[in-house]
Formats: C-alpha cells, structure tokens, sequence
C-alpha cells in the first residue's frame, strides 16, 4: 500500500450519498448539509461552484469539483443568482424559507431537480464519514479543487452518470466505488501540478523515503526503530533520518505514531473492538500505552473518542 492509497483509505464511500441534479437556469442551490467531503461533476450544460470563503469557479461539461467541507457553497447557473434551494444535513431540500422540496423535485432513481430534460446535468456524491487516516489528506486540500475536462480524459464522469440511475443488485456498491475512483483521480491529477502536492505525497516518489512510507504504513504493529527502518531501506540511520524529516516534515518515529493513533482513532469506531485488541493492532504493547499516547497526541481518552463517535 503506497501513501497515497493508504491516506485516501480513509475517505471511502461506504453508502454515500448520490444524487444527479436537472436543472434548467436560472437556479441556485445552497448547500448546507456540512459534509466533510464532496465532489461534484458537470455532465451537460454550464455552471458555478461558489464557496462561502473564496472565488467563485465555472464548471463545464466533464470538470470536477471537490469541497473540503464543513462550510457551506453554492451551485448556481451564474454567481449572482440567488439562493432558490436549500439543502440541508440528511439531503434534506427546503426552499430558502423552510418548505420541504425533496418529494416534489423528485424525477427518478437517484434524479432531483427542475425539469426531466435539464439544461444543466450534474452528479453530486457526499462522504459523511471520512476515516481518521483520511483526516490528513481532509487538511491537505483547499476548500475547493477543480479538474478541468479540457486538461484530462476520464470515461468515469459518463460511467457514473450511466450508473447513478440504474437500480440493478449491489448498484450501491457499485456507485460507491465509481465515486472513490473519481476522487482519486481527480485529486491525482491535480496533485500533480507544480506546488499543490501536499509534503507526503511528494516524497512517495523518493527511493529512500518512499519504501520507509510504505513499510510504516504496511505494518504499522511492528516495533520500528529509525535503525530498524534505515536497514529495511539500505541506508544509515542519519541519512534516513535526515531525508524522512526534510521531505515528509516530521521525524519517522513522529510520523509513526500519529499513523498509528489515526488507525486506532478509527479502529475504536468498531463496536466491538477492545481497547487491548485495538492496541495489539497497531504497535503498543498494553492498553495504558495506547491510552497514554492517544490522550497525549489527540487530547482525549479512547473511551472518550468512542463515546463521542457514537453520539455524534
């Protein structure tokens, strides 16, 4: 497991919601059901993605849009078009003043909108829960990241577009994976422009720290040393050292631990999971030492980071 797919492990769709919206303009939506994470793709028509904190941006036909969330945004014809449509957390619909719209702007399977024949097509997909590990792309990205169609040749917007209105067996599985392999691409894409990758993922491609990455990640239980790591990879320990911290920003062992703690952070989620099992799971010997370095780092106790997971 490269980096990469070991921190986008995080943000995957596990029933996520989807919609595809037709719309003839004018039209505005306000959308404030707070997701962590969404992406958005124009299949047909045009229109604008306006952040509440930043530049509005226009959408054409094959461009994608994902929003670290919790703010809000709006999707609209032309910025300056206002609000019509409010949605809320749960995919609630309202108008701007509160009444309920979810049932009389349905048009299908996974269909909401204006009219059956839309000017403007687009495909929504929102994850609710993104895991702890995923927390640190989350804060990698800006609020809002677009792919131009124009810069790069994807089959997946039309697949998903195809699929998002069948309703066959396992279509929800399905979907679910459409959307994660969207996300990656788009954010692989736009990873590679010039200064937007965030530190890890630019030293993934290094030959020394890029096998340390992935031996910390793969096996994240066993009991590494920065000498142990260095001879995995074949160099001196400073050497290692050195590298790791000035490519990643973070010493190993550092890097280490906050892995190991965003494993076990999701790890603690599962209902049934064992303070001690989870601790075995990724690399401290006994509870009290899982439990000192959780409250440490992340300034709660695993009881209360469970607690909390559970009412939230």
């Amino acid at each position: 497991m490269d980096p990469l797919t070991g921190l986008l492990d995080g943000p995957r769709a596990r029933g996520a919601f989807l919609l595809r919206s037709m719309l003839d303009p004018p039209f505005s939506l306000r959308i404030e059901d707070r997701a962590p994470l969404t992406v958005v793709a124009l299949v047909r028509g045009d229109g604008w993605v306006v952040p509440d904190d930043g530049p509005a941006v226009r959408l054409h036909p094959g461009d994608v849009a994902v929003l670290r969330g919790p703010d809000g945004y709006l999707v609209a014809d032309d910025p300056a078009t206002p609000p019509q449509v409010v949605i809320h957390s749960g995919q609630r619909c309202t108008t701007i003043h509160g009444e309920p719209l979810t049932e009389s702007m349905a048009l299908g399977v996974r269909t909401w909108g204006t009219s059956p024949t839309g000017a403007t097509v687009l495909l929504t997909g929102t994850y609710q829960l993104p895991g702890e590990p995923g927390r640190r792309l989350l804060t990698a990205l800006p609020p809002l990241v677009t792919v131009s169609g124009d810069d790069w040749r994807t089959p997946l917007v039309p697949l998903l577009a195809e699929e998002v209105t069948r309703d066959a067996p396992g279509q929800a599985a399905v979907l679910d994976r459409l959307l994660d392999l969207l996300l990656i691409a788009a954010l692989r894409h736009w990873f590679a422009r010039p200064g937007a990758a965030p530190a890890w993922y630019v030293a993934a491609a290094d030959p020394v720290v890029g096998p340390a990455l992935r031996l910390l990640q793969n096996d994240p239980a066993r009991p590494w040393t920065v000498a142990t790591l260095a001879a995995e990879v074949g160099v001196s320990r400073a050497a290692l050292a050195r590298r790791f911290t000035d490519l990643v920003g973070e010493p190993p062992m550092t890097y280490l631990t906050g892995w190991r703690l965003a494993l076990a952070a999701d790890l603690l989620r599962e209902p049934y999971a064992t303070l001690g099992a989870v601790a075995r799971r990724v690399g401290y010997g006994s509870p009290f030492a899982l439990s000192t370095a959780f409250r440490r780092v992340r300034g709660v106790s695993p009881r209360d980071h469970r607690l909390a997971a559970v009412e939230g």
